[in-house]
C-alpha cells in the first residue's frame, strides 16, 4: 500500500466481506456501531483503549487570543477546546516502523 494512500470505510467493509461469510449489510452496521459507540466514548470524555492498536482521547487545547486564519491574515480569538487525540500501540508502532525501514 503507497504512503498516501487513502483507505475507505466502504473498501473496509469490502475486505471484511471477501473474508468472511457474512452479509454486506451485516458488516456495515457492526462497522457504524462500532463508530457510534467509539464516538459516544469520547464524547463523554472516556479513553479508549484497543490494545494492540491504540489509544483514542480527548485532549483540551488552551484558548489564545491571538491566534490567525491562515486564509485571510484576520487575528481571532480561540476558545479553549478539545481535540481528538489518536496514541498507537507498541504493536502498531513496531509494524509501522518495520514497514518504513
Amino acid at each position: 500500500m503507497e504512503s498516501n494512500s487513502k483507505l475507505t470505510k466502504a473498501e473496509i467493509i469490502d475486505n471484511i466481506y471477501e473474508e468472511l461469510d457474512i452479509d454486506r449489510a451485516d458488516i456495515h452496521k457492526i462497522i457504524d456501531r462500532l463508530f457510534d459507540h467509539l464516538k459516544d466514548a469520547l464524547s463523554a470524555d472516556q479513553v479508549i483503549e484497543l490494545r494492540g492498536f491504540g489509544t483514542f482521547e480527548i485532549r483540551t487545547r488552551k484558548g489564545r487570543e491571538k491566534a490567525r486564519n491562515p486564509r485571510t491574515g484576520e487575528i481571532i480569538p480561540v476558545k479553549t477546546h478539545g481535540v481528538a487525540v489518536f496514541r498507537p500501540g507498541k504493536q502498531l508502532k513496531k509494524n509501522a516502523w518495520d514497514l518504513r525501514g
